[in-house]
């Protein structure tokens, strides 16, 4: 069975806020077109690990949100007292 291409687009709608692990990207700039599906998960270390094993017939890899990421968070700086 041979994997089949799937589309941003069609991957939003097929799993909704997931991370999902790609082989063969299309790309354009930093901006995921399409790929094939090896891996998904809500869990983005999950994807990182169990994924891995997945990756070893594809020259390029990448993993992708489909979901709408927060830009605004907070990030707390530590200092020293």
């Amino acid at each position: 069975m041979n994997p089949a291409f799937i589309g941003f687009e069609e991957m939003k709608i097929m799993y909704p806020d997931e991370w999902v692990l790609l082989g063969n990207p299309e790309m354009k700039n930093t901006t995921v077109l399409g790929g094939v599906v090896l891996f998904h998960s809500k869990d983005k270390k999950e994807v990182c690990y169990i994924g891995r094993d997945k990756t070893a017939d594809f020259s390029k890899v990448t993993i992708t949100y489909t979901g709408d990421l927060k830009h605004n968070r907070r990030i707390g700086i530590l200092r020293r007292l």
